[in-house]
């Protein structure tokens, strides 16, 4: 990579070997700084507030999901510089070329409403502090700038992240060293709420799901580290110390504003901080946010250049393309801001759960098949065939794995829309992800047994001899 220009013309096409370079620990300060922001403060207080869990039990189970979560956004990670290409084209190696479609529909709806809760959670903690400036003007603001992040790529991504990380950890000294001098956090703060079942099982499975909605996309973030130095041990180890940390840290910070406040979280930070520090913490956001849209939004448009790419198989997008592509999304994620912005906890909640049920057969599947039964050898070229090559255009044990881990989930579900007979039972207590996982891993295992890991023709994409 180092004699290309610095804006990036590769999209979703293989990464030369002569094109790679970078180290794994630059991964630790992209996925620490992606963290740390307003969302991630704002999904703390989820666990009070909705499932009415008290300090230590919600920090408890929220830790406990992203330990789980983290396990398998990491192992998705450490695929990026074995195969060189990005999360969603690798998964046409478990799905086929037109069977990875179905998922790869839902990747873009989570990127346009993460994108569009980002535009919220922004606007709502800049205007806190500087409530003269219009949220119309902030959210331009952000695309704009978002937006052409995401045009220069994926070098200025990971510039971006080194320098939010310092600024990150800065904000998180801030926020504890205000809560402690300030002296405004009540002592019931730790007396508040009750440990229950169905708070536990629902705040680690939202803590799961946080890092598990970073799977579809995080090896697009290391598919340019060469394998050779890259291996699937630092790979992993270094996605899984930042995402980990970046999440806990500014959770629990939100566990304790929203029940100081007893509300909002991002509206009550001033409360519990006083005047100054807030306003430190709440404008560093703003390049948090910026960070976190642009990489939302470059992930949108692989995933668009892909669906399109699916039926024209020679297309590759030149930078006016991608350009417009991202504008497109930009436009559409905006749309989606204004139509949650009046109940944002309660829609932002359903959204992370609706992702829950939809990604973990994915995860599963996806894993199983690098993992265990090609053991990280694939003819990635194929993947770039209109037939799909020796992976097809469908794949049936994987599909059937998925459908079947997909449907499995219902009787365990409890959202506000639906909650079915099995979560009734257990108090609204919500397992179904540890259902899923349990029924689909193996059953994709019996289906995809016999699979040789041996490949006719072409060369196989070797995988380093470390592992996590």
């Amino acid at each position: 990579m180092t004699n290309e220009p610095y804006v990036e013309r590769r999209s979703i096409d293989i990464i030369p070997r002569d094109e790679r370079s970078g180290r794994p620990r630059d991964l630790f300060s992209i996925w620490f700084a992606a963290n740390i922001g307003p969302l991630t403060f704002v999904t703390g207080g989820i666990a009070p507030l909705v499932y009415g869990l008290d300090f230590w039990w919600s920090l408890i189970a929220l830790l406990v999901g992203l330990l789980l979560g983290g396990l398998a956004m990491a192992l998705h990670s450490a695929q990026g510089p074995q195969l060189g290409v990005p999360q969603m084209i690798q998964s046409r190696g478990q799905f086929g070329v037109r069977g990875s479609l179905l998922v790869l529909v839902i990747v873009l709806v989570m990127y346009v409403g993460i994108y569009a809760a980002n535009i919220v959670s922004g606007a709502q903690s800049v205007s806190a502090v500087l409530p003269a400036v219009p949220i119309w003007l902030l959210s331009i603001l952000f695309a704009v700038v978002g937006l052409v992040v995401c045009v220069v790529g994926y070098r200025l991504i990971h510039l971006i992240g080194r320098v939010i990380t310092a600024v990150s950890v800065a904000t998180v000294g801030v926020l504890v060293i205000g809560m402690i001098a300030m002296g405004n956090v009540p002592a019931e703060v730790f007396s508040f709420g009750e440990p229950t079942l169905r708070g536990f099982l629902g705040t680690t499975a939202i803590g799961a799901l946080w890092l598990i909605a970073f799977a579809p996309y995080v090896s697009d973030y290391s598919r340019y580290m060469p394998a050779q130095t890259a291996s699937l041990r630092s790979t992993f180890w270094w996605t899984y110390a930042g995402s980990v940390l970046g999440g806990i840290i500014p959770m629990a910070v939100g566990i304790i504003v929203a029940i100081a406040v007893r509300g909002d979280v991002l509206t009550g930070m001033p409360h519990v901080l006083g005047g100054p520090l807030s306003t430190i913490a709440l404008l560093s956001f703003a390049a948090v946010i910026m960070h976190f849209n642009a990489m939302n939004l470059y992930g949108a448009v692989l995933a668009v250049v892909t669906i399109v790419q699916t039926f024209r198989s020679r297309w590759l997008p030149t930078t006016r393309e991608r350009v417009a592509i991202g504008v497109a999304v930009v436009a559409l994620a905006s749309f989606v801001a204004l139509l949650m912005s009046d109940d944002f906890v309660a829609g932002f909640t359903n959204l992370i759960i609706l992702l829950q049920y939809v990604f973990i057969p994915w995860t599963a599947v996806n894993l199983v098949d690098f993992y265990w039964v090609r053991k990280g050898q694939y003819a990635v070229e194929d993947f770039f065939l209109p037939d799909g090559g020796r992976y097809g255009r469908y794949d049936k044990p994987a599909l059937i794995a998925y459908t079947v881990g997909l449907v499995v989930e219902i009787p365990f579900m409890s959202t506000s829309l639906y909650t079915g007979p099995v979560a009734e039972a257990l108090s609204g207590a919500d397992i179904s992800w540890i259902v899923s996982l349990a029924v689909t891993i193996p059953l994709y295992i019996m289906l995809a047994r016999g699979r040789s890991t041996e490949l006719s023709g072409g060369q196989p994409v070797p995988v380093g001899r470390s592992t996590p």
